[in-house]
């Protein structure tokens, strides 16, 4: 039996659209039945909470293995995350535009430089952006100079975020992404408003030890 021919470009695409919109809504579906079953709790929140009510924009870090738990328990408060322009980026874009975030598209391997004037633009206009320093690929908890490069422009500062659950799932992807189970109590830790000392991009990316361990340190990492 011979094998039948390619599929076209287009129903390859049409195909594509199709499954990220299937993935979209069950994802979307299945986070919101979770995330209504959480209980929040919230550490070290002073800093977060009085520059982001008062419209003091800042840049949010967390690891890309929490972005679910971190989302819910951010939505509808102004926040934009950068998110990769992969094929899973778009899914997770898609989601977490469902839950009122705006999105910047890009990443360290496509779209950097545009994304990175986009996030300083944003903060600029006092747009609070997000980002996983880690992401979209890994390697898992090795905090790429994005942000800090965002926020050593723009002078303001950066605020670490952290994700725990009491009880939870941990997929089998690089990132050995946090699933919170249902009715579980997940706790969001937040650092103080750290600024980037450097007085150039060059200089700031040689604080990424600095900011890892800003992150790193929130509630203790596995």
């Amino acid at each position: 039996m011979t094998a039948g021919p390619p599929p076209s470009p287009r129903e390859a695409s049409r195909w594509q659209r199709f499954r990220i919109g299937a993935i979209t809504a069950i994802g979307g579906l299945v986070l919101r039945m979770l995330g209504m079953t959480w209980r929040i709790r919230r550490e070290g929140a002073a800093d977060f909470d009085r520059m982001l009510g008062r419209g003091d924009a800042f840049v949010a870090v967390f690891w890309h293995g929490e972005i679910l738990a971190v989302a819910w328990a951010h939505r509808g408060r102004g926040i934009a995350p950068l998110i990769s322009r992969h094929a899973d980026g778009e899914v997770i874009a898609r989601i977490i535009e469902g839950l009122g975030y705006r999105t910047v598209r890009g990443s360290t391997t496509r779209g950097g430089a545009r994304a990175l004037l986009e996030s300083t633009r944003l903060v600029e206009e006092g747009v609070t952006v997000a980002f996983s320093p880690d992401g979209p690929r890994g390697p898992r908890h090795e905090f790429a100079p994005g942000a800090i490069i965002v926020a050593q422009r723009t002078g303001r500062p950066i605020i670490a975020v952290a994700a725990t659950a009491s009880r939870a799932w941990r997929m089998g992807s690089w990132d050995r992404h946090l699933v919170p189970k249902p009715f579980a109590t997940v706790t969001i830790h937040y650092s103080s408003a750290e600024y980037v000392r450097a007085a150039d991009a060059r200089g700031a990316v040689s604080e990424q030890p600095r900011f890892a361990a800003l992150l790193g340190g929130l509630a203790g990492r596995d």
